[in-house]
């Protein structure tokens, strides 16, 4: 930095430039009068009051805080020198909200009446009118001006949340990008309050200033020893961060003011995490030891709405956890659309059986893939566990991954851009959760138009673990030789590589035993892999043969996969899945009353009166032990 001053007067003299080079650590003042002209004569008065206010100036700059003012306290930070002496400003960080001070005291009147008595208040990203105004709202407290350094211009959303990162450390060691902290006062801080930016824009909540208050805010909390609590005041118009902040710390809002009292030690641990999915917040290769938590209070999930050719999938999934050495709880959600035979099913698999009263998506087209698929938001009313891993019914779990019973709410692989891939992920139920959920169905736009698009817009500070723990089965279009090859090996390895194994494309279930019948359809080619499928197959063999009845063929799917073969056929694909003999026993095994699937061929492709479930009859449901059965309603 460079500060010029210049002096003309009668002596004519000249002041060359004060350079100071480091705002925290200035030099003492180099004399700037340099070989004054012998003709010059200079008032000794005028020289003391000169180098006084040079002094005074710089005892203000490197002084680490300003006297108290007004009850104030500021707290300095490396850059907020040249702000001050600029008067520069980060305009992501700027908030247009108006303040109703009437809110923000009818929420304080919320405080436990023990710590009604605010002795101390830190207040951050306010403008020089509203603190001021703070001291009318609480004029017995003293205030400590927090400032922060803005975040580097060039650390963006996507900085943060890369799509990809080396995670098995082969090139690269992945980092993320550092976001200044609050210098920590020398008191004791009763409430924090801070006003958070908000723009109209619809990535409201993927903004790197917004991110960076609320994780300074809260070091600044975890940072205090002991348990002395400390509340949050947020001023906003959008909802803070749910899973930092989660909702059943909420002790009071009104309007765009928001009262927190975190758990600090819960708070603590979340900020031990990298700021973005830049790194993985489980390390990669981390060992399946063993988890500490409440086990009774802990669940793996699934999820079937209208459709129940799933069933199948879900009694596999099942099988496959307890093949991998896990005894938590699995519950799955279903809705009337599943009859009690599919039901008896399930439950003879292990399965606890929770009957759920649909969501309906409101931007879904009636009958669409994607009309009912917000019926996931009920998982956050399985409140009788503290957290829970959901997973796809599509599925398998070829390594005990318990250990992600230990990670916070949202932890999950990446998919695209700066997304999660919802099939597996970590969340913690929460009835106060299930209704943000709820609240803003209307207004916010899911990306695919689904519940993983939906669920990013809520929870975009989330955390990344290994791909190997939702490892998707397809190869890319831009996947060479070398990095198919390397997918195959992991779908094949024994003893597994991958944990989780997660089936894209035609389900295995739905095809021939004997190949992957996603070979028979050009556009479901980049999903075909008859490794992955043979695994899945495996464990399929390994279940009680009573169970393996739920994945028989129905007439119309039998007819669909040879209707596949022979397009196949007629193009001539060169893999030559279309060649193959099938021996699959269930093409001889009729499940409903129509068994001459091949007939069905005849009039493909016309509206078929096979789709009438009258020929489509249910068997009579299997004895099972008794399990636990409820209901989740309500909205």
């Amino acid at each position: 930095m460079e500060a010029r001053k210049s002096i003309e007067d009668a002596c004519k003299r000249r002041l060359q430039k004060i350079k100071v080079k480091d705002v925290e650590g200035i030099k003492p003042l180099q004399n700037p009068f340099q070989e004054r002209s012998t003709n010059c004569k200079f008032h000794p008065l005028k020289l003391v009051l000169f180098i006084i206010v040079i002094g005074t100036f710089y005892i203000i700059l490197s002084s680490p805080s300003v006297c108290p003012h007004n009850n104030a306290e500021t707290v300095s930070r490396q850059h907020f020198v040249n702000r001050w002496i600029w008067g520069a400003s980060d305009p992501r960080y700027i908030s247009d909200l108006d303040i109703s001070w009437e809110e923000v005291s009818q929420v304080l009147d919320q405080l436990p009446d023990q710590n009604k008595v605010v002795n101390n208040i830190a207040l951050l990203n306010f403008n020089k009118d509203e603190i001021n105004e703070w001291t009318q709202v609480v004029p017995n407290a003293n205030q400590t001006v927090l400032h922060l350094d803005y975040a580097e211009k060039n650390v963006t959303w996507n900085t943060l949340y890369p799509e990809w990162i080396d995670e098995e450390q082969e090139d690269e060691v992945p980092s993320c990008p550092t976001l200044p902290k609050l210098e920590v006062p020398r008191i004791r801080i009763d409430l924090i309050a801070v006003k958070l930016p908000c723009r109209n824009e619809g990535n409201w909540s993927r903004d790197v200033a917004r991110l960076h208050l609320q994780l300074a805010a809260g070091g600044l909390a975890s940072s205090a020893k002991g348990k002395h609590p400390v509340h949050f005041l947020f001023i906003t118009k959008c909802f803070p961060i749910p899973n930092l902040y989660r909702c059943n710390e909420l002790v009071a809002r009104k309007g765009n003011a928001w009262l927190y009292k975190p758990d600090l030690s819960v708070l603590r641990e979340k900020l031990q995490l990298p700021v973005g999915s830049c790194e993985l917040a489980l390390p990669f290769g981390t060992t399946e030891q063993e988890h500490s938590g409440n086990k009774r209070r802990e669940a793996y999930a699934t999820i079937l709405h209208s459709a129940h050719v799933y069933v199948c999938g879900a009694i596999a999934a099942a099988q496959s956890i307890r093949m991998s050495g896990s005894t938590r709880d699995l519950v799955i959600l279903v809705d009337d659309s599943i009859g009690d035979y599919h039901r008896s099913g399930l439950e003879a698999a292990g399965w606890q059986v929770r009957t759920i009263q649909r969501i309906r998506n409101p931007k879904a087209e009636k009958d669409a893939y994607n009309e009912w698929n917000y019926s996931k938001f009920r998982l956050w009313q399985l409140t009788d566990y503290d957290r829970i891993i959901f997973i796809d019914a599509d599925l398998l779990i070829l390594r005990n991954i318990d250990i992600l019973f230990r990670m916070p709410q949202i932890s999950a692989t990446g998919n695209n851009g700066t997304l999660f891939n919802s099939g597996v992920m970590v969340i913690e139920p929460s009835n106060c959760t299930f209704q943000l959920l709820m609240d803003h169905i209307n207004e916010i736009e899911s990306y695919n138009g689904g519940d993983q698009g939906y669920l990013n817009e809520i929870f975009t500070w989330w955390h990344r673990i290994p791909k190997h723990m939702n490892f998707l089965k397809n190869f890319w279009i831009g996947d060479d030789e070398v990095v198919k090859a390397k997918k195959t090996h992991l779908f094949g390895a024994d003893p597994p590589i991958l944990y989780v194994l997660h089936y894209l494309g035609y389900k295995p279930w739905l095809c021939f035993r004997d190949y992957d019948c996603n070979w028979n359809v050009d556009i479901l080619q980049e999903f075909a892999s008859d490794v992955a499928h043979h695994k899945w197959w495996k464990v399929h063999d390994a279940m009680p043969e009573q169970l393996q009845d739920f994945c028989l063929l129905r007439s119309k799917q039998k007819a669909q996969l040879e209707w596949d073969r022979r397009e196949a056929q007629k193009a001539n694909f060169v893999d030559g899945h279309w060649k193959i003999k099938i021996n699959d026993r269930r093409l001889k095994r009729c499940t409903d009353r129509l068994c001459n699937w091949k007939g069905m061929l005849k009039h493909w492709g016309e509206k078929n009166w096979t789709d009438d479930p009258f020929f489509h009859p249910s068997p009579p449901t299997i004895k099972t032990k008794e399990t636990k059965t409820s209901s989740l309603s309500g909205i």
